[in-house]
Formats: structure tokens, sequence, C-alpha cells
């Protein structure tokens, strides 16, 4: 793993505006509320700027997002002070920007309505001090951490901005910290492969009472030795889903799949794809997991800006529309803006 992920060389594909603006589509069904439980705000060489602007650009292209949920994504941290509570100035970020939305100056959505930072699970119980400052930090929106434990032993499969250590989850320490979630009423957001999802599952099933929810359906690899096979990769994505799903204390996010990791390339036409083309991709995945979770426990996600770079914020909302138009009301709903809302406590 590189010493520095916010510096060293992006896994994902760059944003390109020329080649997004190329492709405009009507948007479907405008009036559906949208709460999007998943976005970054960044401004770092390795990544370009995405910082409110930006998001207000996409978040007012036509959809009816109402609110959404700030991920930490190795943002504006403290640049002095103790290692561990360095990650708290993410979390005084996002609440500033929060702040600035709230106040309706910009429009009506409710940007950064709730903060997902990060804290170093090894830490143990003593993680307790860096959730507490986050709790303060974060003025009433700070909900929980996110703790990338993506590993692979091939760079070539890698889709994440970090690799970290094999097994972390199953680790004594780590759960030691994660022990300490649940008391303090904190969620936890799990990014990780397919091939690692039985760890998810076991770490859930030894924590039933703290909610989890599984970012970009499971992370089915398209790439590098995986490449060519998504059949075979399917079949044991779908039963590691189905393995997760059983612990009613996991939800699942409905998105991530513009990224360069699942291997679509969608991002080498002369145009963007359309909404259509994008729903036949995606549908296998978001229907595996509607299935397997309940529109209960499933909430559609933009991962933006990370997604950007295989269409445009309009045609993903459009796209996620088209796989869900067979749905009845109360599960569009759900779908769309309930179980984020609950599941982040969004009020």
């Amino acid at each position: 793993m590189p010493s520095d992920p916010a510096t060293a060389p992006s896994p994902h594909l760059p944003v390109r505006p020329e080649w997004l603006a190329a492709r405009q589509e009507e948007i479907l069904e405008p009036e559906l509320p949208i709460v999007d439980p998943h976005h970054h705000l960044v401004d770092r060489a390795n990544t370009g700027r995405y910082l409110l602007p930006e998001l207000l650009a996409d978040t007012g292209s036509g959809h009816n997002i109402t609110a959404t949920v700030y991920l930490e994504w190795l943002s504006m941290y403290r640049a002095d002070g103790p290692v561990p509570l360095r990650p708290v100035g993410e979390v005084e970020f996002a609440n500033g920007v929060a702040a600035i939305a709230a106040s309706e100056t910009y429009g009506k959505t409710k940007v950064c309505a709730g903060i997902v930072g990060y804290a170093d699970l090894m830490l143990g119980a003593q993680v307790e001090e860096v959730l507490e400052a986050m709790i303060l930090a974060g003025g009433g929106r700070f909900r929980g951490i996110r703790y990338i434990s993506a590993s692979h032993p091939d760079e070539a499969a890698r889709g994440s901005s970090v690799n970290r250590p094999a097994g972390l989850l199953m680790n004594g320490k780590v759960r030691e910290g994660f022990a300490r979630l649940h008391p303090l009423g904190l969620s936890f957001d799990a990014w990780m492969y397919f091939t690692q999802l039985g760890e998810l599952a076991d770490l859930a099933r030894a924590f039933p009472e703290t909610p989890i929810v599984l970012d970009h359906v499971g992370g089915a690899i398209g790439i590098g030795p995986y490449a060519g096979r998504r059949d075979e990769v399917f079949a044991e994505w779908k039963r590691s889903i189905g393995e997760v799903a059983r612990c009613p204390n996991v939800h699942v996010k409905l998105g991530g799949l513009g990224m360069r990791l699942f291997g679509f390339d969608v991002h080498a036409g002369e145009l963007p794809p359309s909404s259509e083309q994008l729903a036949t991709l995606w549908r296998p995945y978001i229907e595996t997991c509607i299935e397997a979770f309940g529109p209960e426990r499933a909430m559609f996600e933009s991962n933006f800006p990370v997604d950007k770079g295989s269409g445009s914020y309009q045609l993903f909302w459009n796209a996620f529309k088209r796989i869900a138009a067979g749905c009845s009301a109360a599960e569009k709903t759900a779908l769309f803006s309930g179980t984020a809302s609950r599941f982040y406590r969004l009020g």
C-alpha cells in the first residue's frame, strides 16, 4: 500500500466534463424525493476538486435531492495534533459544509445532513476518545464511521484508494474498537471486495446490535485477474451477498458500479452511456441485492465524484429509476429516501 493514499495515483476513472456534457436526458420522475446516502467532498492533486459548488451542480441538475450523507475519503484532516485525532478535521469540515447548506442560501438540499468519518479501529477501546471527539465536531450530524477493509494480494484487482492488511475485520483489536460503536449510538459503513464478504457476515453476527451498511453492492471485481470472468464472479458474489443479507443488522448501498473496479468500461465510449445502458449493466447486481435485503434495507447511492468518470449524476439516477420501475410506490420511497433516512437518522 502506498504510504499516503491521498497523494498516490488514483485507482479511479478521471472525470471529463466535456465528455459528460455530450449526453443529456430528460429527468425521469423528477418529483421523487431522493436522499443520496454516499458522496464525498475532496480537493487534492490525485482526485481533483469536488467541493460544495461541484456537488450542488450535480444535485441541482434535475432530480429531487432532498438531503445527502457525507462519507469519509481522507479529506481535510487536521494538519497537526495527535495522529489518531487528525481525522476529526474531516468531520469538522463536513459539518461546516452542512451549516452552509442548512442556511438554504444555495437551495433546499440538506447537504451533509449525516456525516460518516474515519477512526482507526486498531486503537481498540482507545478509539472511544476519537469517536467522542467526532460526535462533538459533528454538531449533531455525525452518524458513524467507515473503516475500509478492502484487501487483495493482486494489485491489478484493487479498486480502492486503500489496500489494508488481510483479515482486518477478524482482528481482535479491530473488534475491540468496533465494540465501542453501538454504546455511542453509531453505525458502521463497510467497504471491501466480494472475496471478503464472509468476514463481514462474521462481524455482523458477532455484533448484532450494531447497524452496518455494505457499500457499493459488495465489490464484485471485474478487472485484473477477474476480467472476462463476470459470470463466475457474479455467482460467488451472489452467494456471499445472500450470507450477509441473512444478518438483519446489515443494509446495502446500491451503487458504486461506475467505478473502474467493476470493469464495465462504459467510459471508453465516444459518448457517455445512456441511462438505459447503465440500467442493463447494473440491473443484475442491484436486483440481486434488493431481493436479498429487501427495500427496507437497501438504498441507492451516487458515490460521487468517484463514479463520475462513468457518467453524469442525471444519468445515474435515471438508471436507478429505470431499474426500480417495477417497484411499488412504498418500495421506491424506501429505496430512494426512506431506508437512508432511517439508517442515518436524518429525521
